[in-house]
């Protein structure tokens, strides 16, 4: 799973915060690690780094699973660390109701393929 970091200008992207990333999206997504190829992280600060109102930072994370369209989610949060935290738990849940999706369809698909024996004849 490659994990590729984008930051406005806003956002101070160092190796300490690239590892964090790192560490909080393998921490959250290990499980779907096999089917993910890329994670693109977009890191921006919604009102410059000058202002400190609220919930200003903002983590958009875009997940590549293999054979589906990307799947996005996006934190808003006080601190970078909040949103990068926040979006992996949505994304979480998001690839997890995925996943349950396409085992479902499969197994619907795979019961409705298979033939009785004694319905051959």
């Amino acid at each position: 799973m490659q994990i590729q970091i984008n930051s406005d200008r806003h956002i101070q992207a160092d190796e300490r915060l690239a590892e964090f990333v790192r560490d909080t999206l393998n921490g959250k997504l290990n499980r779907f690690a096999d089917h993910l190829t890329r994670i693109e992280v977009h890191l921006s600060d919604e009102n410059s780094s000058a202002k400190h109102d609220g919930n200003d930072k903002r983590c958009l994370l875009e997940a590549r699973f293999e054979g589906q369209d990307p799947v996005a989610v996006t934190e808003h949060a006080a601190t970078v660390g909040q949103a990068v935290t926040g979006a992996a738990e949505k994304l979480q849940r998001k690839l997890s109701t995925l996943v349950g999706k396409l085992r479902d369809k499969h197994s619907r698909l795979g019961a409705a393929d298979f033939v009785e024996p004694d319905e051959v004849n």
